[in-house]
């Protein structure tokens, strides 16, 4: 069962340009977890995981992954897909009621929960970091919940969001927020970005679904997106951006 979370303002720092924009959301529905390894099988129906994985974050997920599998599991479910799929073309329908990544500003607000501080409790107690000195993702839901009653916002594995991470500098690459079980206490934070491109595979990245209209799709904008702000921060991308020759 996904837990709403209320409307509110956010202000999103990015630290690479230095700037900061407050956004408007509306209210949305968030998964308590990362879409563990049984439930990812369950919907694409291989074999179930070993039982001591099971309950373990789905890794070493690809985003184009994570999207597919959220259209699969909303068709399984009776809703309508978010996602219109064409090759390594993905449109999201934002009047569509099913599952979908969450945008960078809604993972955010969700995980602060209110908070305003770098984390919304003690590091040892709400995520897996390196600190922990574990092998890989562990069980999902062992440390405490933030306000909202959402487990592992912060450690574990990585999330996939649906936002392009900088697209004048990394073009394609998406947006991974939340810090995972490798990464030392300074990167698990709720305001720390991370990019990656869509078909890389990592041992410490995974995803948790969103899901809910939330927008007119003829506006190409919601909860902290912007297509056309997209488009036109590709249209400055230098392939040569931090290039020493």
């Amino acid at each position: 069962m996904l837990v709403t979370i209320p409307s509110g303002t956010i202000t999103l720092r990015d630290a690479r340009t230095r700037s900061s924009r407050t956004v408007e959301l509306e209210e949305f529905r968030l998964a308590p977890t990362p879409v563990t390894r049984a439930e990812f099988n369950a919907v694409i129906g291989s074999p179930p995981p070993p039982s001591e994985r099971e309950e373990c974050p789905a890794d070493s997920v690809t985003w184009y992954e994570a999207v597919a599998w959220c259209n699969a599991a909303s068709l399984a479910h009776g809703l309508t897909e978010a996602y219109r799929i064409e090759g390594d073309r993905v449109d999201w329908r934002l009047d569509a009621d099913g599952y979908r990544l969450p945008t960078e500003a809604e993972w955010e607000w969700a995980c602060r929960a209110g908070t305003t501080g770098p984390r919304h409790g003690e590091l040892g107690r709400i995520a897996w970091t390196e600190a922990d000195e574990v092998s890989g993702p562990q069980p999902v839901g062992r440390r405490d919940p933030n306000a909202h009653g959402l487990f592992d916002m912060l450690g574990n594995v990585w999330e996939w969001c649906w936002d392009f991470a900088d697209p004048s500098r990394y073009a394609d690459y998406r947006t991974l927020r939340g810090g995972g079980w490798a990464d030392p206490h300074w990167s698990v934070r709720a305001s720390v970005r991370r990019g990656s491109t869509p078909e890389l595979r990592l041992d410490d990245v995974g995803f948790r679904v969103a899901a809910g209209a939330v927008g007119d799709p003829r506006s190409l904008s919601a909860q902290g997106w912007s297509h056309a702000i997209d488009q036109e921060r590709r249209s400055q991308w230098d392939p040569y951006a931090g290039v020493i020759g």
